[in-house]
């Protein structure tokens, strides 16, 4: 499945399962590149979903402190 079209806790749970399955040495040396790369591009994603997150985050707060600066207490 392309990352794009994983949740954050899905791609998370993903990174879980690759690391877990390293842990074990349960991957063998010819697989052991392709988990590595889908490991780096499940973190970009997470990252980019973290960062996205956090901008909409700080627009909520944004707004409020411009709400109260409009519309002081009383």
């Amino acid at each position: 499945m392309s990352p794009q079209n994983l949740t954050y806790r899905q791609a998370i749970e993903e990174l879980e399962t690759i690391l877990r399955a390293l842990e074990t040495d349960a991957v063998d040396v010819d697989d052991l590149t392709t988990r590595v790369q889908r490991s780096a591009e499940l973190i970009r994603l997470c990252k980019q979903k973290l960062r996205s997150a956090e901008s909409a985050i700080d627009q909520v707060f944004e707004n409020l402190e411009e709400e109260d600066e409009e519309y002081p207490e009383q």
